[in-house]
């Protein structure tokens, strides 16, 4: 006698859940207590176990999790719980209250990536009555809005956690579905010059903080197109090069005035094959000639670069690897592609876990007034993870 069918996974278990998540306005750098906990209540209601990692002030955690046995070659499914402000943006609808509307569901976080994290979790009872012969981890960070600022500590807790080996980790970010297997790298500094002050009128005898910021500025610049001139290019990526990017600048007081201070935002984004360390160590070199040349008129200028995040590693997770077929296979793709944002992949693959992007949704909707995900794309995801279990059962 054949056995009953597990139970199916729908789109619409995975926007009654959806609907509940968007509620939690949790924003990247706040507490994600609330819907964390009530991610919580409802894997304790599924009968399923989780592990928390919390951070040093017990306002934030990961939450991972294991469905299926403690044996080798199980895959991880990732997201984040957070997402970014809808201040100033002109929302037609309640940005924490799910709306469809013409085949869309409109809310903050619907795309990015709540949507993922909803299908995961309607498929918890459709994972318990597989009978997986390998496992299903889910992974959930905080903050990665404001620079995968968990994602080392989710992957690493996981690889510590465990003493069986994933075959791999399937990041949920919205790809339309589609497996992407390279991402930029990124980081992001505050640059601050200090100079010292005086009338404008003895800008030779003195160091002005905005010129030399200015120095600083153009040297980024002309890195950036230096690297590209020999030859450091990778047209699986647009823009196809490591892409250096002043933001934000700010100093002086007045024109007329020598500025003392001014500080400037900016960021790199590096593809695989440019070496992200050796990059700040040449701009801190020229930092230092500029440093050892001002000194000589004024001792106390000095140039100082703050961190605003740990270092996210890029990604380049090679064509031929086991969860490259099994991801093109569940979600019934033939190729693959690579995606120009950050994400939480390159650390997952940094911490021993060969990793693919794939989620629902348009990475295109994310961070913009009116995000939505289409119900077709949420129906792909559940169908994505049912395949996902029948080929670890």
């Amino acid at each position: 006698m054949s056995l009953p069918a597990p139970p199916r996974t729908t789109a619409a278990t995975a926007t009654e859940i959806l609907a509940r998540l968007v509620t939690f306005p949790v924003l990247g750098g706040q507490s994600n207590l609330p819907v964390l906990q009530w991610i919580e209540r409802y894997l304790s209601e599924q009968g399923v176990a989780y592990t928390l990692v919390p951070n040093a002030d017990g306002d934030k955690a990961c939450l991972h999790c294991r469905i299926g046995p403690a044996v080798d070659g199980g895959v991880i499914l990732s997201g984040h719980m957070d997402v970014v402000p809808t201040e100033g943006q002109p929302w037609h609808t309640d940005p924490f209250q799910l709306v469809e509307q013409d085949g869309k569901l409109y809310a903050r976080g619907s795309c990015d990536m709540k949507g993922f994290v909803a299908c995961c979790l309607a498929a918890v009872p459709m994972l318990q009555a597989a009978e997986l012969k390998r496992p299903v981890y889910f992974a959930f960070s905080y903050d990665e809005e404001i620079g995968c600022m968990a994602g080392d500590i989710m992957a690493e807790a996981i690889r510590d956690h465990y003493p069986e080996q994933p075959l791999g980790a399937i990041i949920g970010e919205p790809t339309m579905l589609q497996p992407m297997v390279g991402q930029k790298g990124i980081m992001v500094y505050t640059t601050v010059v200090t100079g010292s002050q005086g009338h404008s009128s003895r800008i030779l005898e003195e160091v002005d903080a905005v010129h030399e910021a200015a120095h600083l500025i153009v040297w980024l610049e002309q890195k950036m197109k230096a690297l590209i001139a020999a030859g450091h290019t990778d047209d699986r990526f647009h823009p196809n090069h490591t892409s250096i990017h002043v933001g934000k600048i700010n100093g002086g007081t007045a024109f007329n005035i020598i500025a003392n201070e001014c500080r400037f935002d900016w960021d790199y984004r590096t593809i695989p094959r440019d070496d992200a360390a050796q990059l700040f160590a040449d701009f801190e070199a020229f930092c230092q000639e500029r440093e050892t040349l001002r000194r000589q008129v004024y001792p106390d200028f000095r140039i100082e670069h703050i961190p605003l995040h740990p270092p996210v590693p890029p990604l380049d997770t090679a064509e031929d690897l086991p969860i490259v077929d099994l991801v093109k296979a569940i979600s019934e793709q033939d190729t693959t592609g690579t995606v120009a944002f950050a994400a939480e992949a390159g650390q997952f693959s940094k911490a021993g876990f060969a990793s693919v992007i794939c989620g629902p949704g348009d990475i295109a909707q994310a961070h913009r007034a009116n995000e939505f995900v289409a119900i077709e794309q949420l129906e792909g995801c559940v169908r994505m993870l049912e395949r996902l279990a029948a080929a670890l059962a």
